[in-house]
């Protein structure tokens, strides 16, 4: 416990002026004028949670702390504590407004009054108090922009870190989706027709002598189909893991995307023609652009063949390319299913991509417009789509014409 102060006691006095002499708000003042500060100021004692005042209170004072601590706050927020040589209520010298916050004490407390009558005497009588206390202000308001500057740049580096935890989360919600798709695709669509593969291959071994030469190339014919599709599927799974982490990245050149076209209208045509599909390029010209090949070519080629799996008997498949700007649109049109308006909004979208049925039973992932968006943006360039139910649906992507880093 302190020792209480005996009123106009030298040694009190002499704690008192050291005591103002501590505070900034004090720091110019001269000894004399301290001195006859110092036998004005009130002592106030405070037991432990007893309230000095309330907040709307007209309690015009300053406070000094000697001994104990305090807290100003709103109901159950703490703005600030106060302990030894620390003051509040400066501003109530001057501003005769009530109490923004009310005070506590957080444990017995001794503190030092000076009231705004005593103040304004002290002013009238001593001219130069004026410009000491001025000083001690501006002192004060120093102590305030650096605390106020400290809290701006924590307060942004919070917002940083916030921002980059934002990041991550998104980044770890997408790798989750692309996980939980990737093992999707490994338990279903490698499964089944390894399976098939696996059925077929070995009836043929252990019974080959009993088949005819017909179902022996039915057989064959099988075989080779599920196992092409598997072998495509296993290359949009490496590509997409290579883009995943990174070892995949475009290489773009100027090249001639009438080559990638036609390479792959003659590689896709005979699918098309076994189900009768007119497979065309219309008004095929030239049409330097600067992409990768592979990526472009690999775009090119799952969009034909979904145009394929999802266009009927005796339909139309149109290939167009426009210049626009500093771009081309490539376009691939057909005369197929149509794509419901709810079921657009999720093919781009590993989360929820949908997978359907073609108009022979061809089964698909859905991984292959993830790819074609992404080797699509990998290149400078947007993928879209536009679709009636019944009608047929256009793929649209844009490549740029030339270099536009040079």
């Amino acid at each position: 416990m302190w020792r209480w102060f005996k009123k106009n006691d030298k040694h009190e006095i002499e704690a008192r002026k050291n005591i103002l002499r501590s505070i900034l708000l004090f720091k110019e003042v001269d000894d004399h004028t301290l001195i006859r500060i110092a036998r004005v100021l009130e002592t106030h004692n405070l037991r432990k949670e007893e309230v000095l005042f309330n907040k709307g209170d007209k309690d015009y004072s300053l406070y000094i702390v000697v001994a104990g601590k305090v807290k100003a706050h709103v109901e159950t927020h703490t703005f600030a504590i106060f302990g030894p040589n620390q003051y509040f209520g400066e501003y109530s010298l001057l501003d005769s407004t009530a109490r923004s916050t009310s005070v506590t004490a957080l444990e017995d407390t001794q503190l030092l009054r000076l009231n705004q009558k005593q103040f304004y005497e002290f002013l009238y009588k001593i001219p130069s108090l004026s410009r000491a206390l001025l000083l001690g202000l501006v002192w004060r308001l120093r102590d305030y922009n650096v605390l106020e500057s400290e809290l701006t740049a924590k307060n942004i580096e919070i917002k940083r870190q916030k921002e980059e935890l934002e990041v991550q989360r998104k980044e770890l919600e997408q790798l989750n989706q692309m996980k939980d798709k990737f093992f999707a695709i490994i338990a279903h669509d490698l499964k089944n027709p390894f399976s098939t593969v696996l059925s077929l291959s070995e009836l043929l071994a252990k019974e080959f002598s009993n088949f005819d030469p017909e179902n022996i190339h039915l057989f064959i014919e099988q075989i080779y189909k599920y196992s092409n599709k598997t072998f495509n599927l296993l290359e949009n799974l490496l590509q997409w893991s290579m883009l995943q982490t990174g070892r995949l990245t475009p290489k773009p050149q100027n090249a001639n995307l009438a080559d990638a076209i036609n390479e792959t209208i003659d590689l896709m045509r005979g699918s098309a023609q076994q189900k009768g599909i007119a497979l065309f390029w219309e008004n095929p010209t030239d049409c330097f652009a600067f992409y990768d090949v592979n990526m472009i070519t690999t775009v090119i080629r799952n969009l034909i063949s979904n145009a394929i799996k999802f266009t009927g008997e005796n339909g139309k498949i149109t290939v167009r390319v426009n210049a626009e700007g500093e771009n081309y649109r490539v376009s691939i049109s057909d005369t197929g299913v149509g794509i419901p308006p709810e079921v657009i909004e999720k093919l781009f979208r590993i989360d929820s991509n949908p997978t359907t049925l073609g108009t022979n039973e061809e089964s698909g992932t859905g991984l292959g417009l993830i790819l074609c968006r992404e080797f699509v943006e990998k290149n400078g360039g947007s993928i879209s789509v536009t679709s009636q139910v019944g009608v047929g649906s256009t793929f649209h992507f844009t490549i740029p014409r030339f270099d536009k880093r040079s």
